[in-house]
């Protein structure tokens, strides 16, 4: 049978992903065996754990504060740790520059990329083990259970429940034909790499595999997150895992 160049370069590009799914320790591997590199991988990069670039709301000026009836900076989880981008007049340097126009000059906030994580997935939960993970962050109650790591410290003071008691109308799960669902609680866990912020969504939402996909939307102070999650790749041995 003679093949063309098309048909065999998409044969090959079939076996490439065949072959990278092989890989993945959770369509390849049994639990008993995963890894500690394949924990990292699970909690890295899978359908139960993405890294996203997070959007920062400019902070506003003094004048913007003061008009809207406010005094000084906001501050607490989400604005704590964040550069300062409001513009800045640059001084002049000499009598030359003095007659010349104000030069506004912006900083600019680098990249924050976060890991949202469904920390009651079963291969979350195992990962965690596998990878030597101490206590991870998770509310008594049942539900649907994300967790967004690598938030700036903050010098806000208080128990994890009121410390996340503001966030929790400023976040929601998001699918396609139906109505927005709200966490019925949120905490703010302290670790040494940064705040960890775990939201409980209730198990009444029901996401199944008809859903397609579920997006986690949330505003944690100046912070903006959106990520998208494919709810059939969450599937695990058979049962979905969220």
């Amino acid at each position: 049978m003679n093949f063309g160049l098309g048909a065999i370069s998409l044969l090959a590009a079939a076996g490439a992903v065949i072959l990278a799914g092989a890989d993945l320790p959770w369509k390849s591997k049994p639990l008993p065996e995963w890894t500690a590199d394949d924990a990292r991988q699970v909690l890295s990069n899978s359908p139960w754990s993405k890294a996203t670039k997070a959007s920062i709301t400019p902070m506003q000026t003094e004048d913007q504060r003061r008009e809207g009836g406010n005094m000084g900076q906001e501050q607490g989880v989400g604005f704590d740790g964040l550069l300062d981008d409001r513009p800045r007049v640059q001084i002049p340097k000499s009598v030359g520059e003095m007659v010349k126009p104000e030069k506004v000059v912006r900083r600019m906030n680098g990249p924050l990329t976060l890991q949202i994580r469904w920390e009651r997935a079963l291969p979350i939960r195992v990962a965690e083990m596998k990878a030597g993970v101490v206590e991870p962050p998770t509310l008594g109650e049942d539900g649907y259970t994300v967790a967004v790591y690598g938030v700036p410290p903050s010098h806000a003071k208080g128990d994890p429940s009121t410390l996340g008691e503001p966030l929790k109308k400023q976040a929601a799960l998001r699918r396609e034909g139906k109505k927005d669902v709200r966490p019925t609680s949120v905490e703010v866990f302290e670790r040494e790499d940064g705040l960890v912020i775990v939201y409980l969504f209730p198990l009444s939402a029901e996401i199944s595999k008809n859903d397609q996909r579920v997006e986690f939307d949330a505003h944690i102070g100046r912070i903006g997150i959106v990520q998208s999650f494919d709810v059939e790749e969450m599937r695990f041995q058979g049962k979905l895992e969220m």
